[in-house]
């Protein structure tokens, strides 16, 4: 007998070979608004090559075939090298031709190259995250050390500006591309880097450093930024894998961390053993150091945990569009449509308000600009990688049990996103650094006035907002520095709305975000538009 016990149907395929750029309105509304509109052409053939199902594929192999500490050759000499999979090195040749690791430091970079990167990091954060960590770290160190390189390192200033990937273990000079790490965080310590223990002591025109690291980020990396007691405190220290001479430094590397999620990449704890490091700076001035790069990678902490949103976004609405349900599409059930609404309500703000943050980061030259993205940068990380977690969550019910299987690609991105809530500052400090912001920088509260005055009258419950947030921001309280941040980012994203989206969906967006007594459903007219914007589509 032939036993059949049941055909498969209702079960949409696999979202691939779609275009990342091209389907996602308001990332390209935002990008030709925000000065990177020469760059749209070459951003839609990234999003039309990361969307396909080899693409795809690469980011899945890559984090079930996780990097492999090497910490001796078969001779037994020490090596404390990592083995990666074949397809995070094709990721990571990805990012660099693409130039996501150094886009903007050139001399000749065009206005609102800080926009089409951020642009392009955010479509590659819809295939895989953990690639994202070196390319991260060593965009935010290419601008310190193009000013403070040690001089037996001035070779290293070409191959920091290429566009190649060399994976091979080899001296920074030998190399066609360079990757920058960071080690600063410590066992007893954590933010607090004022208790590192780390001891680096002069030797001629370098230094020893003796200590260990509890998070040393990226450990093939070609140099780390290394923050160390000297004796004038607190300082900043180069510190390459291989000498001048070609030897290997004093680095040995302990064991790779066994991670909840960004399982591609390889985090380590390290010991220093008379590891030799080159001063940046000044002793003792090693946190201002770090600051200089702490901005961008917190920018881009917010940029990856925006793009995981957007994939789970475009995972359910495919799903939804593909499914049945008592009859229908899910799409077309009320309940459901109005959820996905208002998710692509959430993520039309954010996009808005992380590319004007690009925009910002473009022009800081400007002290205006300079100060909005001081301020709305450690809001946006706060904000949006918190949104991020039940984001995610949301996006799995609406394909339910599948959702939760490994089987699909959003078990991943779940567990991809706490980390960029908690590397790089976890949300407490984000919140301190905002207060700190709102009371030691002059001019902050001139800048808020005119952002959000600019439109005062459009919107009642943002108005109301503004009006109820201005007395907690001239003596901000330290406990409600949460509710102030989040306040702050909201409103940030209102201003964007009300400026640049169709009026009833900037009101629908204040009505949703800044209405603490709850929200009506989302009229009909505005959920067809959201989800016509959110597959490429527009009225």
């Amino acid at each position: 007998m032939h036993w059949q016990t049941h055909t498969v149907f209702n079960q949409p395929v696999p979202l691939n070979n779609s275009n990342l750029f091209l389907s996602d309105r308001a990332l390209y509304d935002a990008v030709m608004r925000e000065g990177a509109a020469w760059d749209a052409e070459f951003l839609a053939s990234i999003g039309q090559q990361l969307g396909t199902a080899e693409s795809l594929e690469l980011g899945r192999l890559a984090n079930v075939n996780p990097p492999e500490l090497l910490r001796y050759d078969p001779a037994g000499q020490r090596l404390d090298d990592v083995r990666f999979h074949p397809a995070w090195h094709l990721l990571m040749q990805g990012l660099c031709a693409n130039r996501v690791h150094n886009m903007a430091w050139e001399e000749d970079a065009r206005v609102g190259a800080f926009v089409a990167r951020a642009a392009r990091f955010v479509l590659h954060a819809q295939v895989e995250s953990g690639t994202l960590c070196p390319i991260t770290m060593t965009f935010a160190a290419t601008p310190l050390l193009q000013q403070a390189l040690p001089k037996p390192f001035h070779d290293w200033f070409k191959p920091l500006l290429s566009d190649r990937y060399d994976p091979h273990m080899a001296p920074g000079s030998q190399k066609r591309g360079l990757l920058i790490g960071m080690g600063m965080t410590e066992k007893q310590g954590g933010s607090d880097v004022l208790s590192n223990t780390t001891r680096a002591e002069k030797s001629g025109d370098m230094y020893r450093l003796v200590g260990h690291k509890w998070f040393f980020s990226v450990p093939q990396s070609d140099a780390h930024l290394v923050l160390a007691q000297a004796r004038g405190g607190l300082s900043c220290f180069f510190v390459p894998r291989f000498l001048p001479d070609g030897q290997r430094n004093g680095v040995r590397l302990e064991r790779l961390k066994d991670k909840l999620g960004n399982r591609s990449n390889a985090s380590s704890e390290a010991e220093f053993c008379d590891a030799s490091g080159w001063l940046l700076g000044e002793e003792g001035d090693g946190v201002r150091q770090i600051l200089k790069m702490g901005g961008l990678t917190r920018f881009d902490c917010a940029l990856g945990s925006h793009g995981l949103m957007r994939r789970a976004f475009s995972v359910a609405l495919y799903h939804a569009h593909h499914r049945q349900a008592f009859g229908k599409n899910l799409v077309d059930q009320p309940l459901m449509r109005d959820v996905l609404s208002r998710m692509a309500l959430q993520l039309e703000g954010q996009t808005a308000f992380l590319f004007r943050l690009a925009r910002a980061w473009d022009l800081r030259a400007d002290a205006q600009e300079a100060l909005w993205a001081r301020l709305f940068t450690p809001a946006a990380k706060f904000a949006v990688c918190k949104a991020g977690i039940p984001f995610v969550a949301e996006s799995m019910e609406v394909l339910g049990g599948i959702g939760y299987c490994e089987d699909n690609e959003l078990p991943r991105l779940y567990r991809e996103m706490p980390v960029n809530s908690i590397w790089e500052g976890s949300g407490n400090v984000m919140c301190l650094d905002v207060l700190r912001v709102l009371s030691k920088q002059s001019g902050v509260m001139a800048l808020l006035a005119e952002e959000f005055g600019a439109v005062k009258g459009q919107d009642r419950h943002f108005d109301r907002a503004w009006r109820q947030l201005q007395p907690q921001l001239h003596k901000p309280n330290e406990t409600q520095g949460r509710a102030i941040t989040q306040q702050l980012f909201l409103l940030g994203c209102g201003a964007q709305m009300l400026r640049h989206a169709s009026p009833p969906m900037a009101q629908a967006w204040c009505q949703v975000m800044l209405d603490t007594r709850g929200s009506s459903p989302l009229a009909a007219p505005i959920q067809d538009d959201l989800l016509l914007r959110a597959t490429g589509g527009v009225n």
